[in-house]
């Protein structure tokens, strides 16, 4: 079995961008010892997008596609349920690309789903402590674009997964969820490591779900 892992580098606002190293360490673990797991971590454009995803998709020809992307004004992880026939034409890539149309394709749905089973996910994460939650708006920008362009491939993957995850500080800082920060009566917010136990639980759920007779 493969599972394929993408995230993504930083971007205009989002000079650390958490998906990068969570994917590159779900990517060095090698468990189940059969499973073979493959990372990839995009740059933030469109063009990139195009010309990476249909590669990987034929090159490792995944069981599993499961894409991490940055939601920075949420507080908690997000399992996508769908793709939405939309983009933002009003703010460009980390290129520097800006789209001049405001859909995806001219001619098309208005959504596409995804392939996943979003409430085994959901629980995963939860079981880990951190807080999570199916979605049906994946945004506007290259994370919504990345679930269209794998939910429309030919070759798409049997489980396809899309997971927003909220952004925390960089490691070389001080730990977000420090306890003057919740003496302070806000939400402690979430720590590179709480992502990546989530996303190793997320990934062991996926590989369950392959492993199913009813998937």
């Amino acid at each position: 079995m493969s599972i394929l892992l993408t995230g993504f580098g930083p971007f205009p606002g989002a000079p650390f961008n958490p998906t990068e190293p969570l994917v590159i360490e779900l990517a060095r673990r090698r468990y189940p010892p059969n499973v073979r797991r493959i990372g990839h971590v995009f740059r933030v454009t469109y063009e990139t997008v195009d010309r990476e995803l249909p590669e990987l998709l034929a090159q490792v020809r995944p069981d599993a596609l499961l894409m991490f992307g940055l939601a920075g004004r949420t507080r908690h992880v997000r399992i996508e349920t769908r793709a939405q026939n939309a983009i933002m034409h009003i703010v460009p890539d980390a290129g520097g690309r800006l789209p001049v149309t405001a859909t995806i394709v001219q001619e098309g749905p208005d959504a596409l789903a995804l392939r996943a089973p979003t409430q085994k996910l959901v629980m995963a994460a939860r079981a880990t402590g951190v807080p999570a939650a199916a979605s049906r708006d994946a945004g506007r920008y290259l994370c919504n674009y990345l679930c269209w362009r794998a939910a429309e491939a030919a070759d798409a993957p049997r489980l396809t997964a899309f997971i927003h995850v909220p952004r925390v500080f960089p490691p070389t800082m001080r730990r977000a969820n420090d306890p003057l920060k919740a003496k302070s009566g806000h939400q402690p917010l979430l720590t590179l490591d709480d992502l990546i136990e989530a996303g190793e639980a997320i990934v062991r759920a996926a590989i369950a779900a392959l492993r199913s007779p009813s998937w």
